[in-house]
């Protein structure tokens, strides 16, 4: 079910309509996708509510003294750090746009420090992981004519591959349409997220496979030919979130890897095992399409703990 804005009705119009305004910027000017805008109404309409019962009653009536404390009123209803953070992200990015149109002179959130986060580090595989991971469903897969894994096991694989071959997410993955291919399948069109195009190269692996599974296994399906989507079901329809989704647990489960597994499991391997091999940071962004490096700076982490290791294995005084 798709998320419900929340309603502004009873708010303050002076508050309504600097708030529409500025959702509507992010919307044309960003291209920032629904449910984010969504997200952002919800976060800010919280804080509105609280500002006005508070007595401030309109965005110049703010001050730095009710976002400190509004911030403390959202711990006190047991919020996560993470949580605070994102609702005072999306307050600053109001207030910075109300004095960038001149409706604010001062931006009162200017100088409050945001709640410093600790960094979980993704889960990645080994190498050796994610060659049984992809091998599980050719394996698994009813075998067709000329001892060929059937359909499922091709689009598995298929499936599996392209994600890791391109840091794929899975919405990317699954949106993925035969008509955007590029015809020697070296790389792949990829729309992320607001719909911003990145092109990422793939591997020869990944290639054969996707190869396969189009001219074979996917040519048999029902309306195959009538389906632009890469990925379909038995049924011929689109393959889904939540069934490519299932489709990398089963392929965990019967490759004897964590249940936890999951696409992104794969896209966080596909960054690692770039930087372990020496591709730099920047390039691992535009792979990855990240809008900051600092989203991809995370992976040096776990190339730093990668080298760690490498040094208590081979050095005499590791």
């Amino acid at each position: 079910m798709a998320a419900r804005p929340p309603t502004t009705a009873a708010l303050p119009l002076a508050y309504t309509a600097a708030l529409e305004d500025f959702l509507e910027a992010l919307r044309v000017e960003a291209g920032l996708a629904r449910n984010t805008l969504v997200a952002y109404r919800r976060d800010l309409v919280d804080f509105i509510a609280w500002a006005d019962a508070a007595g401030a009653d309109a965005p110049a009536r703010v001050q730095p003294e009710h976002v400190v404390d509004w911030l403390a009123d959202l711990r006190d209803r047991g919020l996560a750090e993470a949580s605070v953070a994102r609702h005072l992200a999306a307050l600053r990015m109001l207030l910075r746009h109300l004095v960038a149109e001149g409706r604010l002179k001062r931006d009162p959130a200017a100088l409050i420090s945001a709640p410093v986060l600790r960094r979980s580090l993704p889960k990645t595989l080994s190498v050796d992981d994610v060659a049984r991971l992809l091998d599980a469903p050719l394996r698994d897969g009813a075998a067709g004519e000329g001892g060929e894994p059937g359909w499922r096991g091709q689009r598995d694989h298929a499936l599996l591959s392209v994600l890791y071959a391109s840091g794929a997410r899975v919405s990317e993955s699954i949106s993925l349409r035969t008509d955007g291919l590029e015809p020697s399948l070296r790389i792949l069109r990829l729309f992320g997220k607001g719909k911003k195009e990145r092109l990422v190269p793939i591997g020869e692996p990944a290639r054969r496979s996707l190869t396969r599974w189009l001219e074979n296994g996917r040519a048999r399906l029902p309306d195959a030919r009538r389906r632009p989507e890469v990925f379909l079901t038995k049924t011929g329809r689109p393959l889904d979130r939540q069934n490519a989704w299932r489709r990398v647990k089963a392929a965990a489960l019967s490759a004897g890897l964590s249940p936890a597994i999951s696409p992104h499991t794969l896209r966080h391997s596909f960054a690692s095992h770039l930087l372990e091999g020496g591709a730099d940071l920047r390039s691992v962004q535009e792979m990855l399409g990240h809008a900051s490096i600092r989203t991809t700076e995370i992976y040096t982490h776990l190339d730093a703990d990668h080298v760690r290791s490498l040094h208590r294995l081979y050095h005499p005084r590791g």
